[in-house]
């Protein structure tokens, strides 16, 4: 039964979280793809630069909701049904499990041939659903770095890195904190070219107030 019901959460959450927030509003709002702008990737920040701020806020509506629903309804299955460790454990390990699929699937969505998201904002919102302390940590650690410095993909890392770490600092058991390792990976291997980019200082930063020209 535990078994079939990890298959199940993993498989759920793969799917829903190809949807992709920034494909799915430049096609609605826009009638283009995304990908064929910026740097090509589907995700919130190559959004940004393409269009600016005004649909922004549907992009992060459907990117939090597909990774929300994976997380909350990982944890209420595995804390429900599942035959292992203390009811904080498995819930635990339910959300990691929800989120981490989710994120997956939002990096290689087989319906958009495998081409995804870096899955900055699906990290986000496993964090801050997954525990408010580790989504202090992580989240405020990134908006402190690209506030300092810029750029996104710096702070991205940051907390893809804080992620795990914070879970043993919370003292979580040892699967969660794995599964944690895993999310935090997948942000970090989603970056390699952002990496290559920042280690020659080719890396562009993002600019918090768009030029008039650009507005008009």
């Amino acid at each position: 039964m535990t078994f079939l019901l990890f298959i199940a959460i993993a498989l759920g959450s793969y799917f829903l979280g190809g949807l992709n927030g920034a494909l799915i509003t430049s096609r609605l709002v826009y009638r283009q793809d995304i990908r064929n702008h910026g740097s090509g990737n589907p995700g919130l920040t190559n959004f940004y630069r393409t269009y600016g701020g005004q649909a922004i806020f549907l992009v992060i509506l459907i990117d939090i909701l597909k990774t929300a629903i994976p997380v909350v309804v990982g944890g209420s299955l595995l804390e429900s049904y599942a035959a292992f460790g203390t009811v904080e454990e498995r819930v635990a390990i339910g959300r990691v499990w929800g989120g981490l699929f989710a994120m997956l699937g939002h990096a290689y969505p087989c319906l958009d041939k495998f081409r995804g998201g870096k899955c900055v904002l699906a990290g986000g919102t496993v964090a801050l659903f997954l525990d408010w302390r580790v989504a202090l940590i992580v989240l405020g650690a990134f908006f402190l770095v690209v506030l300092l410095t810029r750029y996104v993909s710096l702070g991205s890392l940051t907390s893809a890195v804080l992620f795990p770490v914070s879970f043993i600092f919370l003292g979580y058991n040892i699967w969660a904190i794995l599964l944690a390792a895993l999310c935090g990976a997948l942000i970090v291997y989603r970056h390699t070219e952002n990496i290559e980019r920042l280690l020659r200082r080719e890396e562009r930063k993002i600019r918090f107030r768009r030029k008039r020209s650009e507005d008009t």
